[in-house]
């Protein structure tokens, strides 16, 4: 899934990098300039809501995009609260996906 949105998002012409767990975003170098997180709520180790909050809690207030495939209305609102600027159920439609991340980086959404 994450070389998928990796994919959607490059043909939509925005720079990515991708992790393949919460643990190596917090590890990377950090001289990479991030815009904004696309995060799947649940990953391997600390989910995408707990690395929202140890974001915030370090001072981030990097943009958040949730994508997640379990239906379930209290962890929807654990992202809400987490300020997240949008919560996507997987599958989603591309365009929700570039709408957010446009939203996010404070670009226009697409028709």
């Amino acid at each position: 899934m994450r070389r998928s949105v990796e994919r959607l998002l490059n043909a939509h012409g925005f720079v990515t990098e991708g992790y393949a767990s919460a643990e190596a975003f917090l590890h990377r170098d950090t001289k990479s300039r991030i815009g904004c997180l696309v995060l799947d709520i649940h990953l391997r180790g600390m989910s995408g809501i707990e690395l929202r909050h140890r974001l915030k809690s370090a001072g981030s207030k990097l943009p958040v995009v949730f994508i997640t495939a379990v239906d379930d209305k209290a962890l929807e609102l654990q992202g809400a609260q987490a300020d997240c600027v949008a919560y996507l159920h997987k599958p989603f439609p591309a365009v929700l996906l570039i709408d957010a991340v446009n939203k996010a980086l404070g670009a226009a959404p697409t028709d």
